[in-house]
């Protein structure tokens, strides 16, 4: 037993003795006691038996009355607080706090990070309101021109009155497709370069047996080529607003008409024009057409009951 006591408090020793530092100023405050470090340690397992119960024996061999150690119980946990291991133990401890403080945030920023990611996305491209495919309406095209309708139409479903693709090459059979809707209509043309332009007119439209405009103030025309959409309204300097004839049909006039198209809807002209301030709304004065399509706005429920 005794052996096995004194193994115990050598190992004790060696550990503390290793891991004390230097400096007698960061010893325990007992070190002032002249005999070893060992010794105590020995004193403390002589003073308890290996079940726990106090020795009846009040001085040891190594000349320590144990009274005098009685009233301090907690000598060996005092020691132990002033130690390196309990310094040791403290900085772990600490470790483990911020660790786990760093993985609560770590784990917080993830579900963050989820929560962002199932967020409604809002930039996402708008709805197509129409009943029929398009040549040339994109959801870019569609969002800008859909901003530029007057507030009557606006949120309206848009329905395909004519399409050269659908009904056929003939200006009259359009005149006769626009009277299916009344109110504002908008005329979508595309040449073989690439550009998309046209016009807000009025519907249905009504041709004359002379050159006579008809329109409103309401009235815009707009194109493509420069990248993006752009916008021409009427600046006042004439209301010129359009023209319908039965072999051609046109928008804008003074200097120049802004868009006309003539009777087989094969061919057309574009220039700059007092009405709307715009200079050439296609590739070019004089294009091919690739196609023609005119589109009215009404109310689904308005379209069910038709």
């Amino acid at each position: 037993m005794n052996a096995l006591k004194e193994k115990v408090s050598d190992k004790l020793f060696r550990l503390f003795t290793d891991s004390s530092p230097s400096s007698s100023s960061e010893a325990s405050p007992y070190a002032k006691e002249s005999k070893p470090l060992s010794s105590y340690f020995s004193h403390m397992l002589k003073r308890v038996n290996l079940d726990g119960s106090k020795t009846s024996k009040h001085q040891d061999d190594l000349g320590y009355d144990y009274h005098r150690f009685e009233p301090q119980e907690d000598y060996f946990d005092t020691y132990l607080d002033f130690s390196p291991m309990s310094k040791c133990k403290d900085l772990m401890k600490d470790k483990i706090d911020d660790e786990g403080q760093d993985s609560m945030r770590s784990s917080n920023s993830s579900e963050v990070f989820e929560e962002a990611n199932v967020l409604p996305n809002t930039s996402k491209k708008p709805a197509i309101n129409l009943t029929d495919n398009s040549s040339f309406i994109s959801p870019e095209l569609y969002e800008f021109l859909e901003s530029s309708l007057p507030n009557i139409v606006k949120g309206c479903q848009w329905v395909l009155l004519y399409s050269t693709l659908k009904h056929g090459i003939s200006l009259r059979t359009l005149i006769r497709k626009s009277a299916e809707l009344s109110g504002p209509g908008l005329l979508i043309l595309g040449d073989k370069q690439g550009a998309v332009f046209g016009g807000l007119l009025g519907c249905p439209l009504k041709p004359t047996a002379q050159r006579k405009y008809q329109g409103t103030n309401q009235t815009f025309v707009f194109t493509t080529i420069y990248g993006s959409p752009r916008l021409f309204r009427p600046t006042g300097a004439n209301r010129y607003y359009y023209m319908c004839l039965n072999d051609f049909l046109a928008l804008g006039g003074g200097g120049n008409f802004a868009i006309r198209i003539n009777e087989d809807l094969l061919t057309g002209t574009s220039g700059p024009c007092d009405t709307f301030g715009n200079s050439c709304l296609a590739h070019s004065p004089e294009f091919d057409l690739k196609n023609v399509e005119l589109w009215g706005f009404t109310h689904s429920s308005q379209l069910m009951q038709s």
